[in-house]
């Protein structure tokens, strides 16, 4: 499948910045840095050096943890950055459109309507556990769409969309528009990656973080994951050390055995958490609902929503507020924290 030609022309004739050159055995007076670190620079590459251009290690290391080729991935400033790449990459200002399916994360729409493109709203069935309306998005798909995003588990509802709706999604795309698929709350989930069928389905694009569950979200170090020739293309508009040093070297000391390990210890304390939560708020007055949830929070409707903000503000907690979507009217999204901020939460709002 020929992917770069649903790309910009513009992006398809852009040569590459043309960054200097990566020798860290020589002595560096070819880039304008500073040649001497701080005495409190505490990173092992130094500060006063511009980062690795293209961060092989972080790639190759990233590629490893998902299990998919180097090529196939371009590591971003978390999955923010990937968005804005495919945006940049494929949708055409004034011409071009973005599908999205809320309630759903706001930075899709964003990134598009930078870019000047349009978007195309198919809400999810919220009768039906905000599955994917498939006979709409049929009839929106005859427009001029070019990136259908689905996140999934989806922010802010915390539902799977099931996969086989997001490959007959992509099939019928096929060559005329990308599936982005937002894994951003996968290991809550517990379910394989959609990462695995990219290989018979070209045109599906993975976008991962360390953010969630790898507790980086400070450091911003994301994964886009795609067809190779979809790697290439963001590639060429990605800035140029875009990966700041202290975030690579965060990212790969996280990434070592020990850490990896105490990672997934506490991923499954939050699926559990996760159950505990859930079962105390269904328990409470103000709690009409708690839909269920494969990420690492919760959406929570409550009759008086303003009430449960400010009881939870009163002990000190921050909670973020959806009551007003009409789609999620209302909703509280309430992430699942340590077993005592848990267990207190439920208790002020009791």
């Amino acid at each position: 499948m020929n992917l770069a030609r649903i790309a910009r022309p513009e992006i398809l004739g852009l040569a590459p910045y043309a960054h200097a050159s990566w020798e860290p055995a020589l002595t560096r007076l070819h880039a304008n840095e500073n040649p001497w670190r701080d005495a409190d620079d505490a990173s092992l590459a130094g500060l006063n050096r511009y980062p690795e251009p293209e961060p092989a290690a972080l790639e190759a290391r990233l590629a490893a943890l998902y299990g998919v080729a180097a090529d196939e991935l371009l590591a971003a400033r978390g999955s923010d950055e990937a968005i804005d790449l495919l945006a940049r990459v494929f949708l055409c200002p004034g011409k071009d459109a973005a599908l999205i399916c809320p309630p759903t994360f706001g930075m899709y729409a964003v990134a598009a309507r930078i870019q000047g493109a349009s978007v195309i709203e198919v809400p999810l069935l919220r009768e039906r556990g905000f599955a994917l309306d498939e006979a709409a998005l049929g009839r929106a798909l005859e427009g001029p769409v070019k990136l259908i995003f689905i996140c999934t588990p989806n922010n802010p509802t915390g539902h799977e969309t099931d996969p086989g709706s997001i490959e007959r999604l992509a099939a019928r795309v096929a060559g005329r528009a990308l599936v982005v698929v937002d894994e951003a709350y996968a290991e809550f989930a517990g379910t394989g990656s959609l990462a695995t069928r990219i290989t018979r389905l070209p045109n599906l694009v993975v976008l991962r973080t360390l953010s969630k569950a790898y507790a980086l979200a400070g450091a911003r170090v994301g994964a886009l994951i795609a067809d190779a020739s979809v790697v290439e293309l963001a590639r060429r508009v990605r800035p140029p050390y875009s990966i700041a040093t202290p975030s690579t070297e965060a990212a790969l000391a996280a990434l070592a055995p020990a850490p990896l390990a105490r990672a997934r210890e506490r991923i499954e304390l939050i699926r559990s958490e996760r159950t505990k939560l859930a079962a105390a708020l269904a328990q409470l007055p103000l709690v009409r609902r708690v839909w269920p949830s494969a990420a690492n929070f919760l959406l929570v409707e409550s009759d008086d929503a303003a009430a449960l903000l400010a009881r939870a503000r009163a002990a000190g907690f921050l909670l973020r507020d959806f009551s007003q979507g009409a789609l999620t009217p209302g909703a509280v999204r309430i992430s699942v924290g340590t077993p005592e901020d848990n267990a207190r939460l439920a208790g002020s709002l009791a």
